[in-house]
């Protein structure tokens, strides 16, 4: 595994679960279409990512993959608590 892949791996995690953060705060407004639209492009990055993990990685290296992903998760749920929607 080379430092690019989990750059992608970090990178998809933040657009993963910004998308997911998004998606809820959407529900909570009542917009379900953005709601919808962000559940699809989050579901699609995750299963893509996960998906690379499990078929493309071997044990040790898949740890550092899931761990580098979960880092990313974390900062996507600041970074879309932090982003304004408007009303």
């Amino acid at each position: 595994m080379n430092l690019f892949s989990l750059f992608l791996y970090f990178f998809a995690g933040i657009a993963q679960d910004f998308l997911f953060t998004l998606s809820l705060r959407f529900v909570a407004k009542g917009k379900a279409v953005l709601a919808g639209l962000c559940a699809f492009l989050e579901t699609v990055v995750t299963m893509l990512v996960l998906y690379d993990i499990l078929t493309a990685l071997d044990g040790e290296r898949s740890i550092v993959a899931i761990i580098t992903y979960a880092a990313g998760i974390g900062i996507g749920t600041i970074f879309a608590m932090r982003f304004k929607l408007k009303e």
